[in-house]
């Protein structure tokens, strides 16, 4: 989709961070776009904050609507707000996400539903509300779902809910993207390096029914940390440039390339191990090999 503009866009997340960047990047490519949020204060001074920045003429480009993506019924009535106010959707930005750290054996069934609830369920909400509208439109639309590098690279000790949850999205956006082949649109998985966003203060949106957030993993991380990251408003316009170039994967961060590379090094080692093993080789199945003679 290279062409955005009077394109009407709905990011989740939308309050702060990346999802704000996302925002501020479509409001200047000429779009509109409706911000949900769960957070509703945070909302409103989004809100509020863009129209200041906004010309009069624009003000009413965009609109906000309080969900909770992990509530298939709320992130449904953000997606009718969205058609009620603007009328279309083209751009869905999957964008809301939350971080529960923890040893595998400290972590607790709250700390999984919350994670995965928001992270991966929030994803298929978003997918499953919007997706039916952009076929009907027949215009074209993109999906843009955030994961992480922690999706891509994984082996990150201590936060086994938040790395199950970014695998989870790198795998569905590559399913949703196939998908859209045929039915007129597209996808792209986001993966963030460091981002100076909130993501860590997100416990104060956990639910009571969730029950306490149990490990302090996360405050080795410190605010100070997170804050030296890149500016989301950046990842915002290279969201919105990766959207016009059709990519599937987002990137943040180049210089994570090479651990990608020697992830993946390490999977084809792996496959050469496979093709030599007992086990396949005496069953001659397919793709197997017998081991090399010393000779050869």
């Amino acid at each position: 989709m290279d062409q955005v503009n009077g394109r009407v866009a709905f990011v989740t997340g939308a309050a702060s961070g990346i999802g704000l960047g996302m925002v501020r990047a479509f409001l200047g490519a000429g779009m509109r776009v409706m911000l949900a949020d769960v957070e509703a204060p945070a909302l409103a001074r989004a809100i509020d904050t863009l129209r200041e920045e906004l010309p009069a003429h624009r003000k009413a480009d965009i609109a906000s609507v309080q969900a909770d993506v992990a509530d298939r019924a709320s992130v449904d009535r953000a997606a009718q707000a969205t058609l009620d106010t603007f009328g279309k959707v083209h751009i869905v930005c999957n964008n809301a996400g939350v971080i529960s750290g923890g040893l595998i054996d400290e972590t607790r069934d709250g700390d999984w539903q919350w994670v995965m609830g928001v992270n991966v369920m929030g994803v298929v909400h978003g997918c499953q509300a919007f997706v039916p509208h952009l076929k009907r439109q027949g215009e074209g639309g993109h999906i843009v779902n955030t994961a992480s590098m922690a999706g891509v690279l994984g082996a990150m000790a201590g936060w086994s809910p938040y790395n199950t949850s970014k695998f989870a999205v790198v795998g569905l956006t590559e399913v949703i993207r196939q998908e859209g082949k045929t039915a007129g649109y597209s996808a792209s998985v986001l993966c963030p390096g460091g981002v100076a966003t909130n993501i860590f203060h997100a416990p104060r949106n956990r639910g009571s029914h969730y029950g306490p957030q149990q490990s302090a993993v996360a405050e080795d991380l410190t605010h100070e940390d997170v804050q030296r990251g890149l500016d989301p408003d950046i990842v915002g316009r290279l969201v919105l440039e990766a959207i016009q170039a059709n990519r599937l994967f987002i990137f943040t961060d180049p210089r994570l390339a090479g651990r990608v590379e020697r992830r993946h090094q390490k999977l084809m080692a792996d496959f050469e191990w496979a093709a030599r093993s007992e086990a396949l080789v005496g069953a001659g199945a397919p793709g197997s090999q017998a081991p090399a003679r010393k000779n050869d």
